[in-house]
């Protein structure tokens, strides 16, 4: 029984007969259909104190307040909404008359599709509620994409993920990954995706929102998550609209001089485009999912050390689960169509122009290197040296498969792909592999390939495996690694 999946009318149903919740339910836009089926599921008066819709702007402006960005479907509109309801919801009812009761307040913004605009619908749907009465109340934030091509298929869409919404915030609490899970009953990925979610108040403490992105990952109801460097979750919309973009793969287990030398190249090349406005320039450095599982399961621990190190650096991080480079640049796309940038090493190269990696495509290789230069996109390149007796290798010397040279000329060429040449040649024989090995056998002299603070962040927070809890350096102090 425990593996039974409950109707969107059953879970409003069991909230309905549950005498110790009661709240309301404010909605805008296309958010209608959530509170419908606490109405049609019966016993709804013992749930809701009050329903309402500003659907017209003004009148939608003076009850919330005016936003600076002018925008209705955004996170600040969402949280005024939960804010001013739950507050209203405390003073207008007497405790002594509701002594038990634990008081909700879910809000909603949501855009569809337009009839006369194929525009994806997308929103904010959130949950401020108690669990016991008198008890500080926790808060659950999502934003979704809604993929649908029908404003009233979305409409439906949103309508069970609000009650699934509620379902999970009052019965599957104590569990992320089963309250993750359960957001999906019902619902598939071609109709909605999930694509930032926070858990915050007294009974989510112990709960690390960025373990929660990893799962929205992982268990692909989504594609890609985003940090900021203070370490919180950010929407990927908000970073990303309309930005040029400069991203770096890697490992960074743990981030290198290496690294941060390739970024401060790649940089370097990428502003001097005249397509390309430092202002509005977004850096990601980015993890994939499968370099997670390179040992098997994802190690979460291992997972937030990566993270903590790159946010202690002042870097925006990003997993995903693209590995290949025009998936990832597809993904950009959805945001942008301004100039993007890719940094890699001769190693990632040569992958991208290897046959075998598009053979699930019709069209195979020319079907690939087509989706991903089909942008305004360039590739630079920083050298590889293996060892230090081995050739340097570069875009110019790469050895690419005879039939499939003469496309990578023509990119070449064209200066789509760009050798970064203002490497620092002592860092060449730089490798995460080996630093992690090192930090584990407690080897000396790891220290001095990290960038500045890194070994000391490592240090104090016993990351990667790091085990002398004799250490007492003065704190590691946050710094923009990129700038110095």
């Amino acid at each position: 029984m425990e593996n039974v999946i409950l109707s969107a009318a059953q879970k409003a149903l069991n909230i309905n007969l549950d005498q110790h919740i009661y709240g309301t339910f404010s909605e805008i836009g296309a958010g209608q259909e959530v509170v419908r089926h606490f109405f049609r599921s019966g016993g709804a008066s013992g749930t809701i104190a009050k329903a309402m819709s500003a659907y017209d702007m003004d009148v939608s402006d003076a009850i919330y307040g005016k936003e600076e960005s002018g925008r209705y479907v955004c996170e600040s509109r969402l949280k005024k909404m939960i804010d001013r309801e739950y507050l209203l919801l405390k003073e207008r009812l007497d405790r002594k008359k509701h002594p038990t009761k634990s008081f909700f307040s879910f809000a909603n913004t949501i855009t569809t599709t337009k009839y006369d605009d194929q525009q994806p619908g997308h929103g904010w749907m959130g949950v401020r509620f108690q669990l016991t009465a008198n008890q500080k109340p926790n808060d659950v934030i999502i934003h979704i994409r809604l993929h649908e091509h029908e404003a009233r298929q979305q409409q439906e869409t949103v309508g069970i993920l609000g009650v699934n919404l509620m379902y999970a915030c009052f019965y599957c609490h104590k569990s992320p990954e089963k309250f993750v899970q359960s957001l999906y009953d019902n619902l598939s990925r071609k109709q909605v995706e999930i694509d930032m979610l926070q858990m915050n108040g007294e009974n989510f403490q112990k709960i690390d929102n960025r373990l929660l992105s990893l799962l929205l990952v992982k268990n692909r109801m989504t594609e890609a998550v985003i940090f900021g460097p203070d370490g919180n979750n950010l929407q990927p919309s908000d970073v990303l609209y309309k930005k040029n973009i400069l991203t770096l793969r890697g490992s960074f287990r743990p981030v290198t001089k290496v690294n941060i030398d390739m970024i401060k190249n790649g940089l370097n090349k990428f502003v001097q485009e005249n397509k390309v406005k430092e202002e509005n320039l977004q850096v990601l450095f980015e993890i994939t999912l499968n370099n997670l599982k390179a040992e098997g399961d994802i190690n979460e621990k291992d997972f937030l050390d990566r993270v903590d190190v790159l946010c202690s650096i002042g870097q925006t991080v990003m997993i995903s689960n693209y590995q290949r480079y025009y998936k990832l640049l597809d993904y950009f796309g959805r945001f942008t169509d301004e100039r993007l940038g890719v940094i890699l090493g001769v190693p990632n190269l040569k992958e991208i122009f290897d046959a075998k990696f598009y053979r699930h495509l019709n069209g195979g290789i020319l079907e690939g290197i087509g989706k991903m230069f089909n942008r305004d996109v360039k590739v630079y390149v920083y050298p590889y040296k293996p060892e230090k007796k081995s050739e340097l290798q570069t875009s110019k010397n790469l050895s690419i498969q005879p039939r499939i040279k003469p496309l990578y000329d023509f990119f070449v060429f064209n200066k789509r792909i760009i050798d970064l040449d203002d490497y620092n040649k002592d860092y060449l024989n730089i490798f995460s592999r080996h630093i992690l090995q090192m930090i584990k056998k407690e080897e000396k002299g790891w220290e001095i390939m990290l960038p500045t603070y890194v070994d000391n962040i490592i240090k104090e927070n016993n990351l990667f495996g790091y085990k002398n809890s004799k250490y007492k350096a003065g704190k590691a102090k946050p710094t923009n690694a990129i700038k110095k």
